[in-house]
């Protein structure tokens, strides 16, 4: 077994996390990451934390992620503060994981795809 990647794949995965001025969450994980169980509760948590009690709309970037664990995936499931989530990515992989989700997961709120920016920001702000 390759001692790099068993050290590596137990490092926990960074991720920015904000609500920008117009009232929108962006989650942001970096290329190539492989998103585990405690690093979608970590992100989780720090939505519930930075939203307090309001909730609003939330745009991930997944693009260029490499795998989402299935505990990722059912953290991802439970209910946070996020009102509306759109994925946002680019490649047939991005669009495979997030169909993925979508189709066996129980998203906790509205959820959809998009590889186009700018439609999935006019999405989340739609009432």
């Amino acid at each position: 077994m390759d001692q790099s990647a068993t050290s590596q794949d137990q490092q926990p995965v960074a991720f920015q996390l904000n609500l920008d001025d117009s009232g929108i969450l962006r989650l942001t994980w970096p290329r190539g990451a492989r998103i585990k169980e405690t690093d979608a509760q970590r992100a989780m948590d720090q939505v519930n934390d930075l939203c307090g009690t309001s909730r609003y709309p939330m745009i991930v970037d997944m693009a260029t992620t490499d795998d989402v664990t299935r505990g990722a995936r059912s953290v991802f499931a439970k209910p946070c503060q996020a009102s509306r989530i759109a994925l946002w990515g680019s490649s047939p992989v991005d669009r495979v994981i997030a169909n993925f989700f979508l189709g066996i997961m129980k998203p906790p709120c509205p959820t959809r795809f998009f590889t186009d920016e700018t439609e999935a920001l006019e999405w989340l702000v739609e009432e």
